[in-house]
């Protein structure tokens, strides 16, 4: 009896240790969530940045914005920019919609015009730019080689 409960019990551990492991790290926020804690949020995204050496990217925009979801598909069809910023920054998306327009947490930065917009933050979570990506826009998408510039100019430095 001893035996089978111990047996048991390894095999709980060895299916459950895994998910416990990838819950206790920093889990990205890639959606634009109006339930979301937008402070509490940074807060691990400054943790990690810390930890990883990377600067932080607040996306601030919302899933009623065609050009959010323009700006998502052009970096996740671009191997060499997606690569660069998930070797470089950890990225935020901060939700602005009727239902949640964090107010309180955006008044801490300059005013937006458009969305989506980037906030860049160093690894201690201090404002370094703020960027209106109407400025990266080509046609009806992005223009790489203003992308690619605009990553590489507030990318973390390189020891």
């Amino acid at each position: 009896m001893f035996k089978v409960i111990y047996q048991i019990t390894f095999l709980v551990l060895i299916v459950c240790l895994p998910a416990v492991s990838q819950e206790a790290g920093y889990q990205p926020v890639t959606k634009f969530d109006p339930e979301r804690n937008a402070e509490q949020d940074l807060a691990m995204a400054i943790k990690e940045a810390e930890k990883s050496n990377k600067t932080i990217l607040l996306d601030v925009g919302g899933e009623w914005c065609i050009w959010c979801h323009r700006i998502d598909e052009f970096i996740e069809s671009d191997k060499e920019i997606k690569n660069f910023l998930d070797k470089n920054y950890v990225v935020l998306k901060i939700n602005y919609s009727k239902e949640n327009k964090n107010e309180d947490f955006l008044s801490k930065y300059p005013k937006i015009e458009g969305y989506p917009h980037f906030f860049v933050l160093n690894k201690e979570g201090r404002l370094i730019h703020s960027q209106n990506t109407g400025e990266l826009e080509h046609e009806k998408s992005y223009s790489k080689e203003k992308m690619m510039s605009f990553l590489k100019k507030w990318a973390p430095a390189k020891k």
